[in-house]
């Protein structure tokens, strides 16, 4: 049975998506389906024929879809109450168009689409996180001096963590770290003596050895880690996540690439305690990422969020620890969490907030960066491609440095070229690079960044 909502009478909500036709675009259009307030009037994709094929895989009525060629025919549609399909934004006049879910992954047409969206009067909810890691602290000013919201998207990790932050503070609890675990788990069978993550499996017997953190959890981590070094454990997507929400959230990065742990969910309180109780930590408010390590027929973490906190009265948490919470050996520290993200089926709930203004996330501030620290010697003339599921940049290495308006965003290298020579090891500034994409540069510089340090200060 399913159970109505005081939502389901909301006015209807008319939604223009970008990205339609990726994984996140299917997600949400499938969950839109069950809710009847939540139009998608206008899906834009460059593969509208694939968005096409998807919407009748979904079961969406062939009848009711347009590809509009001018501002006058896309109107007309949605006023007709159609659903718009487009190549690009170009015939998209906004008029009927209550929110933008912008999900492209692609920070130039990304960035292009929320500033025209808060131009005029529509509200953003933003998914493509590159594009918030580059120029979310100046369209977070857009909107707000237009009276519009945008909000980071529901059903990924920045959003579900933000919540679970919001709603750990609001009961007082004293966080010492937050994060998420990486997307694959890492699955240790006893039985064959090896690991699987995302389809690749390594031979690790001797994992069996440490599965338990034992007199000495730190030496234990250093293990795993080395059993484990076959798999390509940290992902840019990772760093880009939490950077979304280390700039609301003032969290800080342990180290620039985040400790990545391999870990399971019961050892949490004690992994992220703080160094002198023997944990990774070395203050408050750190942000990371651990990698999930589990067995065959256990529940994965699936992705999911986490925070650390502070216990104070003994007696309530060791109640808890029975009670089957995550606490610590030492009971100072406990691990609440969140063990999904469920990407576009939740959000829906960000849609809601950012027309009601119910729930809105906190503002972003440029309180960390995510940088480019090159990975190896780089030439005059390397260009840069953003590719893979990760959305990686070949080349460099994505870190987590505090900000400095003379370094170049992580994904501001996306389809730009080096002017001069990089050295490994070196953080890629702006001035190393030519052909960057115009909007989103401008907006990165108009977002109230710190002074340029002088080359050679990298932090």
């Amino acid at each position: 049975m399913i159970h109505s909502h005081a939502v389901r009478d909301h006015v209807p909500v008319r939604v223009a998506l970008t990205g339609a036709g990726g994984g996140y675009g299917r997600t949400l259009l499938a969950q839109l389906q069950h809710t009847p307030e939540l139009i998608p009037a206008v899906l834009i994709d460059p593969d509208v024929d694939g968005v096409r094929r998807m919407l009748a895989e979904l079961g969406h009525d062939a009848i009711s879809l347009v590809a509009p060629a001018t501002g006058e025919e896309f109107r007309d549609a949605v006023a007709s109450g159609r659903t718009v399909l487009l190549a690009d934004a170009a015939p998209l006049g906004w008029d009927g168009v209550d929110v933008l879910v912008e999900a492209t992954g692609h920070v130039s047409s990304g960035t292009a689409y929320a500033e025209d969206a808060l131009a005029h009067g529509v509200h953003v909810v933003m998914v493509s996180k590159e594009v918030d890691t580059v120029a979310g602290v100046a369209l977070a000013a857009k909107a707000e001096a237009a009276g519009v919201r945008y909000l980071p998207g529901d059903g990924d990790q920045p959003a579900n963590l933000l919540r679970l932050v919001d709603w750990i503070s609001a009961t007082g609890l004293e966080i010492v770290a937050i994060g998420k675990s990486g997307e694959y788990d890492l699955v240790f069978d006893p039985g064959t003596g090896t690991v699987t993550q995302a389809g690749v499996t390594i031979d690790a017997p001797a994992l069996a050895e440490v599965l338990d953190l034992g007199d000495e959890p730190l030496a234990a981590l250093s293990r795993r880690a080395d059993l484990v070094a076959g798999l390509k454990r940290r992902a840019a997507a990772d760093l880009c996540e939490m950077t979304v929400v280390a700039m609301r959230t003032g969290a800080v990065p342990d180290e620039e690439s985040l400790h990545y742990p391999v870990a399971r969910v019961a050892e949490l309180a004690d992994i992220y305690a703080k160094r002198q109780d023997g944990g990774l930590v070395s203050r408050d408010g750190v942000i990371d990422v651990f990698s999930a390590l589990r067995l065959p027929g256990e529940a994965s973490f699936a992705g999911g969020v986490f925070a650390v906190v502070r216990t104070g009265d003994p007696v309530t948490w060791e109640m808890l620890r029975g009670k089957g919470h995550v606490v610590s050996r030492d009971g100072r520290y406990a691990c609440l969490y969140w063990p999904y993200h469920a990407m576009g089926v939740e959000t829906p709930l960000t849609i809601h907030a950012a027309v009601t203004g119910a729930g809105t996330a906190p503002r972003p501030r440029p309180t960390v960066l995510l940088a480019a620290r090159a990975a190896t010697a780089l030439a005059p003339g390397t260009p840069f491609r953003v590719a893979g599921h990760h959305h990686e940049i070949d080349g460099v290495a994505p870190v987590m440095v505090a900000p400095d308006a003379g370094l170049a965003p992580y994904y501001l290298l996306g389809d730009a070229r080096l002017r001069r020579r990089v050295e490994a090891g070196e953080l890629v500034r702006l001035d190393d690079l030519e052909n960057v994409a115009p909007v989103p540069l401008a907006a990165y510089l108009t977002a109230g960044r710190p002074a340029p340090q002088p080359k050679g200060t990298d932090q």
